[in-house]
């Protein structure tokens, strides 16, 4: 398998890096993914999970490196999802096993009722808010779930699933979650710029 290596520009961090997290997705972004990305990036640094699993992996491997230095360059930093190579950080689904060796960061995707792995870095938790795109993970856990899981969670608790402003974005900092995890808000956006701004000025706002 490709090694990602070292010099493609990922900067070495601590979990959680950011309390914005950003999910790609390549098939409803608003233009070419690193452009999204490049023009999201003037609203403030965040952390990138380059999902698209769909991509084959070596496609994958070749966004990554591309992306790394433009991250880089705004003190954002990149995590790979579900990665088939050796990656500096990594987001996992509820079931993909801890790749080896194990990456610097590692973070999680864990719905209501999945245990929680204490050596973790981070978790994201969802629906929190309803998402037509994922309606077979059940019904949306409200703030009050969120609030339940950021109490009882040895890691780290990052809001999924409906965080489409600052507003809810807010509403899940208040709930106890360490950030937010959005993907369409950004994606799909005319002008992702503005839209990080005000998610990362509502997170920062306590």
């Amino acid at each position: 398998m490709p090694d990602a290596g070292p010099g493609v520009g990922w900067r070495a961090v601590t979990a959680p890096p950011h309390r914005l997290l950003v999910i790609t997705d390549t098939t409803s972004a608003a233009r070419p993914l690193v452009a999204q990305v490049e023009l999201a990036l003037q609203g403030g640094p965040f952390a990138l999970i380059l999902r698209d699993k769909h991509l084959p992996w070596p496609r994958r491997l070749a966004l990554a490196a591309e992306l790394g230095p433009l991250l880089d360059d705004a003190g954002a930093s990149l995590l790979v999802a579900d990665p088939l190579g050796p990656v500096p950080m990594a987001h996992l689904s509820s079931d993909f096993p801890v790749p080896a060796p194990r990456p610097r960061v590692v973070g999680r995707s864990v719905h209501a009722g999945q245990r929680i792995d204490p050596g973790l870095d981070y978790i994201t938790y969802s629906p929190i808010w309803p998402v037509e795109s994922k309606p077979g993970y059940g019904p949306a856990l409200g703030a009050r779930g969120l609030a339940e899981r950021a109490r009882t969670s040895p890691v780290p608790v990052y809001a999924l699933g409906g965080v489409t402003g600052p507003d809810r974005a807010r509403a899940a900092r208040v709930a106890g979650a360490a950030g937010v995890a959005v993907q369409g808000a950004v994606m799909r956006a005319s002008d992702p710029a503005a839209v990080v701004a005000d998610l990362r000025a509502a997170l920062d706002s306590d």
